[in-house]
């Protein structure tokens, strides 16, 4: 900011370095023009009166000379005695005088402006010369000199003022991301003070402060994650491992055949339960969408025909109810809430699938003891599983609930437990993408 600023004040300084020299050197050209022509118009007079001195008077020009009608130089200033005409040209005929720029001359280096005037005597006609020198781009040294000193002036001024207005706009940020470091090092419990003003620092301390605060619920989530994972996978890791410790204590009064069955039922349980959490890892890595289009009907007809439950299911199901998505993973939502409503249903599970005006609905309906209002969101959080749920299925994972709700989130919709007469009753509702007719 502080380079960006110095460089626009360098441009503006040049530019008006540019202008004033413009400026200077214009009035010092109407200057010197003026001064050419007092002298030439007194020397003039003189010449015309007939009473030239030896030395023709040169205050604030060059030189001036004067040249009678056969071209022969018969009086000058003391800088041109004896010396050749400084100019040739002479007015035009309806012209009394004129200004050229001569460069150079035989006996001169550098440039002149010379003016010749016409002197008419008796039966003749002089011309009178005054000459100064051409005033250069730069006007004068010093005047380049004093430019460069203000510019070089304000530049440092520029450079001072800037940086030390976006330091103090910035030392807040330096602050907050001091103690965000300290903050994320040693205590991430702890918050950044908010400023007392209402500005971008305070919302940029505040946005910072729900980052950690978003950062501390994502870690006690994990730190529950990993603690209820251990658990739901050492518990059958412990009881297969004493039951092959007790069985190798007594190897003879073990019915190994019987061992087997109950090992594998432990192995199906950490199966499933590894199968689930990397279902969820795929989810929380980032969820696709899909673009296939399924059929909700179809897919809940093809789901009951490859089960074979154990209480009654009825349907009402709409044709035609069609929503873009992943059709494994909806298949996978289904199948989550089937087994979930035949664990806890009484005698019957009804299935509806209807099209409402903007969105596709779903609903799945035991007939069991229901879910408290206390309770319906906490079954949707990972490895929780309600006292009924483990007399009802103690080879649970609490992972099912979780990653259907997690699918209907991919998809852009929502799955919620709805208040019913009886049992619980699970409704999905999925977004249409381009509404049915």
């Amino acid at each position: 900011m502080t380079m960006l600023a110095t460089g626009v004040m360098l441009l503006l300084g040049l530019l008006m370095s540019v202008l004033a020299d413009f400026a200077v050197r214009s009035r010092v050209e109407d200057y010197q023009r003026n001064q050419i022509t007092d002298t030439a118009l007194q020397t003039a007079h003189m010449a015309a009166r007939n009473r030239l001195p030896p030395v023709l008077p040169a205050d604030g020009v060059e030189g001036v000379q004067v040249v009678d009608a056969r071209g022969r130089v018969v009086a000058a200033s003391a800088n041109l005695r004896g010396r050749p005409r400084i100019a040739h040209f002479t007015p035009a005929d309806d012209l009394a005088r004129t200004t050229r720029l001569v460069c150079p001359s035989s006996d001169q280096a550098d440039c002149l402006v010379v003016m010749a005037l016409r002197v008419y005597r008796p039966g003749e006609e002089w011309l009178v010369y005054a000459a100064d020198g051409a005033v250069p781009w730069y006007v004068a040294p010093e005047f380049i000199a004093a430019d460069i000193c203000v510019l070089a002036l304000f530049l440092l001024l520029t450079a001072y003022i800037t940086s030390r207005a976006v330091g103090r706009t910035l030392a807040p940020v330096a602050e907050i991301r001091a103690q965000l470091a300290e903050i994320t090092a040693t205590d991430p419990g702890r918050r950044l003070p908010l400023p007392q003003s209402n500005d971008e620092i305070r919302r940029l301390a505040e946005t910072a402060n729900a980052t950690l605060d978003r950062l501390e619920a994502a870690m006690d989530q994990l730190r529950r994650f990993t603690s209820d994972a251990s658990h739901d996978l050492r518990s059958p890791m412990t009881a297969m491992r004493a039951q092959v410790e007790e069985a190798l204590l007594h190897p003879d009064d073990t019915d190994w055949p019987q061992l087997a069955h109950a090992t594998l039922e432990g192995l199906d349980r950490l199966q499933a339960i590894v199968t689930d959490l990397l279902t969820l890892a795929r989810l929380d890595a980032g969820p696709q969408r899909g673009s296939d289009r399924v059929d909700l009907t179809r897919l809940v007809t093809d789901e009951l025909d490859r089960r074979h439950p154990t209480v009654k299911v009825t349907t009402n199901l709409q044709p035609g109810v069609v929503v873009t998505g992943n059709r494994l993973r909806l298949a996978r939502l289904l199948t989550n809430l089937i087994d979930n409503a035949e664990r806890h249903a009484a005698s019957r599970i009804k299935i509806t699938v209807r099209a409402e005006r903007d969105a596709a609905v779903l609903e799945v309906q035991d007939d069991g003891q229901g879910i408290l209002p206390k309770d319906r969101e906490a079954i949707f959080q990972r490895f929780v599983r309600l006292d009924s749920a483990r007399r009802l299925d103690s080879s649970g994972t609490g992972l099912g609930l979780p990653i259907a709700r997690q699918i209907a989130e991919a998809h852009g919709g929502t799955l919620t437990i709805e208040e019913s007469f009886r049992g619980a009753l699970f409704r999905l509702r999925i977004p249409f993408t381009c509404p049915p007719p």
